[in-house]
């Protein structure tokens, strides 16, 4: 079997392919975010629903990312959903501003939005927030449609 130079530049082609590929594949899951390291706070906040809010998601205010989820856990006394959040120490917020779980596009992503309070005291490492909106579910939206339509349905029947 005979060997051609150009046979290595097209194995080296695919190879380079395949890390591009594979690059893609862990971006798209956010598993090459860079770790924030020690220039970081992190903050406790409790949902009804995080709906599809998995951990290392973004945490980003005006559509800047500002920090990500630590971890995501039940609590067994209230049995809401702890989210704990590192946040860069750039950023600071006020102690009344709000965290809701909102989604990238109609069925992307989900991830921590920050709304900006106004209060002269900021966030420090370790506080809850208690002004939180749990995420929208689209099967929630529907059935509460399908349930608004069935009751006016019986409604005008009378």
């Amino acid at each position: 079997m005979t060997r051609h130079p150009s046979d290595a530049w097209v194995g080296a082609l695919v190879l380079l392919a395949g890390l591009a590929l594979a690059f893609l594949a862990l971006q798209s899951a956010n598993l090459l975010q860079a770790q924030w390291g020690d220039s970081t706070y992190h903050i406790r906040a409790r949902f009804d629903n995080v709906g599809g809010l998995k951990p290392k998601a973004a945490v980003k205010a005006a559509g800047v990312v500002v920090g990500r989820v630590r971890s995501i856990e039940l609590n067994g006394t209230s049995f809401q959903a702890e989210v704990v959040m590192d946040l860069d120490n750039r950023y600071r917020f006020p102690r009344d501003s709000t965290l809701r779980i909102l989604t990238s596009g109609l069925l992307g992503e989900q991830y921590v939005g920050i709304g900006a309070g106004y209060d002269e005291q900021f966030w420090a490492d370790g506080d809850g927030v208690k002004r939180t909106q749990s995420a929208v579910v689209l099967e929630n939206l529907i059935g509460q449609f399908l349930m608004n339509a069935a009751n006016r349905e019986g409604t005008s029947a009378k």
